[in-house]
């Protein structure tokens, strides 16, 4: 499928979705406002939040900014409007990437180490910057959070410590994530090539019931940004059964620079969007199909945790049908949350009900509208039956009275 486009007007953030892949690449702090702009007066300037980092860089550090707007993401998926009906408590969520540190502090006490990650040690920082987004608790005085605020975060090492994800490292994370009991696992890393350990490690997930919600392409970096492949298919995504998610910015576009996948399922925020790091209570930007993922596994998380009964299937479904119509259909929290669940879907046979008119028509007036006309009706037919037997009977009669008990033969 063609990556994601909406027509929409030019500008400062465009301008920052075409920057973000150099920006991810060197580090550089960006000014962060609204609108986006370095030049804007009171802008805070947050660091990028890498994917990866090369061979003998140092880890990244705790920001020391802290963004207090609130993010165009949260604005632009209406989670305000979600939190008050759902908050995942109950639910545990893989986060297969780089590692998620328990020193986040919006994460503090809900962090637990599986598989070949460590409890204290995310040196990218990237998986806990995608684990915020799943799962960051509310801070007072800075309006970003998470979308599944009290979710249960499982963190596991799905690259090396540099970021690097291989078929082996991304389809033991997967496993260790059912292991553990995640019914929902998001895998950050999108690779070229399938393999049978990958494909293996997503039909385990599937028959332990876990939700896999995965980056339809890499995030983009200086070597995805200049080349103009045509679309194509990345893993574990491209599995059957994967919830594959592409990116977006906030005119709905795809992100410069990022690869244009074969097929996805949801379209998400990932363009330009605010996180927390691997310490402290700062804030990070960053880009890519991985965060968007973020989003989708979060409102999962809220989805199976306010209707537990839903399978992995069921979930994934419920967050498709009820998207914005797109090319890419857009996440949408709310509908997802609020939707009716659909009975059948769990093998029950819905209660038969007393015939009645359709919801449309049943209102006071209506009703009695159509049985004056229902009774006029009838009325008038009864009229013409009447009129039928008389009217002839009476012309022939010349319209005199009928006689009564006159005797036979008389004149």
């Amino acid at each position: 499928m063609p990556r994601t486009q909406v027509t929409g007007r030019t500008g400062p953030r465009r301008a920052l979705t075409v920057l973000l892949p150099l920006l991810l690449a060197t580090g550089t702090p960006l000014s962060v406002g609204v609108p986006a702009s370095a030049a804007e007066p009171g802008a805070v300037r947050l660091p990028v939040m890498p994917s990866r980092l090369a061979a003998g860089a140092s880890c990244t550090s705790a920001s020391h900014e802290v963004a207090t707007a609130t993010p165009w993401e949260q604005r632009s998926l209406e989670l305000p409007k979600v939190w008050p009906s759902g908050s995942g408590a109950g639910v545990k969520v893989a986060v297969v990437d780089t590692g998620v540190s328990q020193q986040a502090r919006a994460l503090a006490g809900r962090v637990t180490a599986v598989g070949g990650a460590t409890a204290d040690q995310d040196c990218v920082g990237h998986g806990s910057f995608v684990a915020g987004l799943i799962a960051a608790a509310p801070v007072k005085g800075v309006h970003f959070a998470g979308v599944a605020q009290q979710a249960a975060i499982l963190a596991v090492r799905g690259t090396d410590d540099r970021g690097v994800a291989t078929d082996t490292t991304v389809a033991g994370g997967i496993r260790a994530a059912v292991d553990a009991g995640a019914r929902i696992i998001e895998v950050s890393p999108a690779l070229a090539d399938r393999s049978r350990t990958l494909t293996a490690a997503v039909s385990y997930a599937a028959g332990h019931d876990a939700l896999i919600v995965a980056a339809a392409v890499p995030d983009a970096t200086t070597t995805t940004m200049s080349t103009d492949t045509p679309p194509r298919s990345y893993w574990p995504a491209d599995e059957a059964g994967v919830l594959s998610v592409v990116a977006v910015d906030a005119e709905g576009q795809a992100p410069q620079g990022s690869p244009a996948p074969r097929h996805a399922d949801l379209a998400a925020p990932g363009a330009g969007v605010i996180g927390i790091g691997p310490g402290g209570t700062g804030h990070f930007i960053g880009s890519g199909a991985s965060l968007a993922a973020g989003y989708v596994a979060g409102m999962a998380a809220l989805v199976r945790a306010a209707d537990p009964e839903l399978t992995a299937a069921e979930t994934a479904n419920r967050l498709t049908t009820t998207a914005y119509p797109a090319d890419v259909p857009r996440l949408d929290p709310y509908a997802a949350l609020t939707s009716v669940p659909d009975t059948a879907t769990h093998g029950e046979k819905p209660a038969e009900e007393a015939v009645r008119l359709p919801e449309q028509h049943t209102d006071a007036g209506t009703t009695r509208r159509a049985l004056l006309v229902a009774g006029g009706g009838g009325a008038l037919l009864l009229l013409v039956v009447w009129a039928s037997a008389v009217v002839p009977r009476g012309r022939a009669r010349g319209w005199r009275a009928a006689a009564r008990n006159r005797p036979t033969g008389t004149s």
